[in-house]
């Protein structure tokens, strides 16, 4: 059941320094693959923030309910500021080999083009399947430790719990905006289906494609014992598949999980006085 007392949801500024925090190219605590995954998941966010942002903003006028509006204003700021952290990594990643430029151009034609090809509430069925998508990767980050040690302690690591906390934050937002202005279900569902097998599919090549420009790739020890490794990450456990194939159910809504306990328990964590982005480098007001 969806929540009816729905947390409010503010846009926080904040700041993160990668200048001399992510030296190993291999970030995600030496991991070869996962890293070229993390690195494209990032250089897709710059344009697929704003997309979700132009996709809920075409329908804002048409929210009457004042909680789903005030939401819908708090995704926007938040969805904003996460497309900006994502340049500033993304820039830091390519100095790093990994080819962010290319893969944010690429996922900036291909969703005009969706724009062109779909309907505007086609668009936002796509933003709610995403923002799915990104709520129950965050969520898992969020309470699974073995998760939040593949990062390490570098600004890497706070630059997504933060983004991981406000994606579980806003995650019904579009969703409810979706319902709100009439979507059906039968759109909803189908959406999600096609957004699947585009996300996995361009995930799967685009990683591979980076992959190959990175000399640790021809070593086989080390892309096995990668490849390998990548079947028990806890981004792939059988409970994270679940959740994700859940959205396809009549009647689904983001809020049927219930992640309450799970951001109290990591607010202070990260934005209370002695948080991890009150001190340090990531910061925040």
């Amino acid at each position: 059941m969806a929540d009816t007392h729905p947390r409010p949801i503010r846009a926080r500024r904040i700041h993160f320094d990668y200048s001399g925090g992510v030296s190993d190219r291999h970030y995600v605590q030496g991991d070869l693959v996962l890293s070229h995954v993390i690195a494209y998941l990032s250089s897709t966010f710059p344009e697929g923030e704003e997309f979700f942002v132009r996709s809920v903003r075409r329908y804002a006028d048409q929210v009457t309910d004042p909680v789903l509006k005030e939401q819908v204003r708090g995704f926007i700021g938040q969805e904003v500021t996460h497309s900006r952290e994502h340049v500033a990594l993304n820039e830091r990643l390519q100095q790093l080999g990994y080819p962010t430029k290319f893969n944010d151009r690429f996922t900036g034609r291909a969703l005009r083009w969706d724009e062109r090809r779909y309907s505007p509430l086609t668009c936002l069925a796509i933003t709610a399947a995403l923002e799915h998508f990104t709520a129950v990767f965050a969520e898992a980050l969020l309470s699974d430790p073995e998760a939040q040690a593949l990062l390490g302690a570098s600004e890497v690591r706070k630059m997504l719990l933060w983004h991981a906390y406000e994606e579980s934050e806003h995650r019904a937002v579009a969703f409810d905006v979706y319902r709100a202005v009439g979507g059906s279900e039968q759109r909803r569902i189908w959406t999600m289906r096609m957004v699947t097998c585009t996300f996995v599919g361009s995930v799967v090549a685009f990683t591979a494609l980076s992959m190959l420009a990175d000399r640790a790739t021809y070593r086989p020890a080390r892309l096995f014992g990668s490849l390998w490794n990548l079947r028990r990450t806890p981004f792939l456990k059988r409970s994270v598949r679940q959740r994700l194939r859940q959205y396809n159910t009549v009647g689904f809504h983001p809020n049927d999980v219930d992640n309450t306990d799970l951001l109290n328990r990591w607010q202070p964590e990260l934005f209370g006085e002695t948080g991890q982005l009150a001190v340090g480098t990531g910061q925040y007001q």
